[in-house]
This record gives structure tokens, C-alpha cells and sequence, in this order.
């Protein structure tokens, strides 16, 4: 369905929202959607650098469990 629209019918839903709402309205709310995507992003980076740490100190730690060293 969505694959017929194309660039006419993408100008004319622009226009009709740019309409209803407002040039401001959009504005913000645009603005609003940056701020969301801006913070998403750092928090997949954040975790991402949690992890990464993680896996470092599981990798770091080389010292032998009790179950290791019974013989």
C-alpha cells in the first residue's frame, strides 16, 4: 500500500500537515524528535561501552577457582 505513494502524494500529506498544525508546532515537535533520536543514541553507546567493559573484566580475571585448584 505504502509503495504507491510516491513523491506527489509525500508533498501533499506534507502540505496538509504543514496546514494543520503550523509552521511552529512542527518546528518544535521536530526538534523534540532530535533530542529523543540524540539520547537514544547515547544511550546504545553507553551500553555498548558497559558491555564492552564487562567482557574486558571477565577477560582480565584469570585467577583459579576453588574447583580448579582441588586435585
Amino acid at each position: 500500500m505504502l509503495n504507491n505513494i510516491g513523491l506527489p502524494g509525500l508533498l501533499l500529506i506534507a502540505v496538509v500537515v504543514l496546514v494543520l498544525f503550523g509552521r511552529g508546532k512542527i518546528s518544535s515537535l521536530m526538534g523534540e524528535v532530535g533530542k529523543g533520536i540524540t539520547a537514544f543514541k547515547k544511550g546504545v553507546d553507553d551500553s555498548k561501552t558497559e558491555l564492552e567493559d564487562a567482557m574486558a573484566d571477565d577477560a582480565k580475571d584469570v585467577t583459579p577457582t576453588d574447583e580448579n585448584t582441588k586435585v
